[in-house]
């Protein structure tokens, strides 16, 4: 029971990853201020401030829901004056609110930037700053951001430079006042190695995706070991997997959705992940000097190429599929959705194949589109395949690093809804 008594300030507590934190450590007879927007039931994720209040009090704890908007200072203050008014003080801070948007920086509104730049960055600053004061009265003060390591590599920044932006902005949080308020209060920084499985995940994955992810208990548990240690534990990055082991953990099949089902890894942590973008870099240098080698063959018998490029024209899967694309092709399709799709494949039935939803009555098919292209996939035929099929997600392939796109991202978007209409013919 090392947290009875103790007063945790956790922002974005309603559901996901802040809940699970907050019910851990209602166990222990913890008070939990549940600073998070959701006062009135939401049209598609779970829990409110005041669901999250009665689930940490049947755990054992005490619970303080507070509608906070971390966007706003003067919610923030408000919330914390009544945390210290209601429980004497506060003994640490969870900073887990967070805001994402994977998309390119010529692709991301204004307003997408915005969003994360105030949750993420000043949110989490601000947070701080108003609960320091009182942190720095209680005996083990802590702040715990759920941010990465910072990983300089570009790759993390290419396809979401202005989300890359702003978790890392969290993670300076942590590297500046861990060593600002040294020996005062400890502040560090935590961040799972694969996918957890939250309501917005499903949202970014769709049906099947919790089996690559383990449950927010993992992270709970971590944090937990954190917040526990004596003050001089600060300025770390941890990653949530390596701490449990330090602590003494051997079975991981219990944090996971699907015991024995291949993980997804998390962002900005190399590894699986870097290594599969390193072999998609390979297969992109390839498939250039294909077309460059077939350009010129051209230029030299025309007519010839055409017959053999005929005759080569890939069958399987991947030719099914898109068979079935021009089958379903519509003008509704192509009035809503304006862009000219390439798909640069690896594996069986791979090569330049192309959906073209912006000519007149739209079509599809092998080789490379007849106008030029809006947006450029890259992926194997094998994830493709399960891509137009419903069993992968675009917008989780391309977290994952399955998929890599160039060009218009907002036109991608529209792909993924044109998908979820097509799955059922597919």
């Amino acid at each position: 029971m090392k947290l009875a008594g103790c007063t945790l300030f956790i922002t974005g507590a309603s559901r996901g990853i802040g809940k699970a934190i907050a019910l851990k450590a209602a166990k222990d007879g913890a008070n939990i201020v549940i600073a998070a927007k959701t006062a009135e039931p939401h049209p598609t994720l779970p829990g409110t401030i005041y669901t999250a209040a009665e689930e940490i009090e049947a755990a054992g704890g005490k619970a303080l829901p507070c509608i906070v908007n971390v966007r706003e200072e003067q919610q923030i203050i408000n919330a914390v004056e009544k945390a210290v008014k209601t429980f004497g003080g506060i003994d640490i801070l969870v900073n887990n609110a967070s805001a994402i948007s994977l998309t390119g920086t010529l692709e991301t509104a204004t307003k997408k930037v915005n969003l994360m730049m105030d949750v993420n960055v000043r949110g989490t600053y601000l947070t701080s700053k108003a609960c320091l004061p009182h942190l720095r009265k209680s005996r083990n003060p802590h702040i715990l951001n759920l941010s990465p390591p910072m990983n300089l590599n570009p790759m993390w920044f290419k396809n979401h430079c202005a989300y890359t932006i702003s978790k890392y902005g969290m993670s300076m949080c942590v590297l500046g006042m861990a060593e600002e308020f040294r020996g005062e209060v400890a502040v560090n920084a935590l961040w799972p190695k694969t996918a957890i499985h939250t309501a917005a995940m499903d949202m970014l994955g769709g049906a099947g995706i919790e089996k690559q992810c383990r449950k927010t208990d993992i992270l709970a548990d971590a944090a937990y070991c954190i917040l526990t240690k004596p003050k001089t534990f600060t300025g770390n990055f941890i990653i949530d997997e390596v701490l449990l082991r330090e602590e003494g953990v051997k079975d991981f099949d219990v944090y996971a959705i699907a015991p024995g089902h291949p993980l997804m890894p998390d962002f900005f942590l190399d590894v699986e992940t870097d290594t599969t973008a390193m072999k998609q870099e390979r297969y992109g240098a390839a498939q250039e000097e294909k077309k460059l080698s077939r350009s010129q063959q051209e230029g030299a018998d025309g007519a010839k190429v055409k017959t053999e490029s005929a005759a080569a024209e890939p069958s399987g899967p991947v030719a099914e599929t898109f068979r079935v694309i021009q089958g379903a092709m519509t003008e509704e399709y192509v009035r809503s959705t304006q862009g000219v799709f390439q798909f640069e494949l690896s594996g069986d039935g791979g090569g330049t194949w192309y959906i073209d939803l912006k000519t007149k009555g739209g079509s599809a098919g092998f080789g490379k589109p007849p106008v030029t292209a809006d947006v450029v996939m890259s992926m194997s035929s094998a994830d493709f395949v399960k891509m137009f099929t419903g069993k992968l997600k675009p917008t989780l392939a391309f977290m994952s690093g399955k998929l890599r796109i160039k060009g218009n991202m907002a036109l991608a978007i529209k792909l993924e809804k044109m998908l979820s209409q097509l799955n059922s013919k597919l």
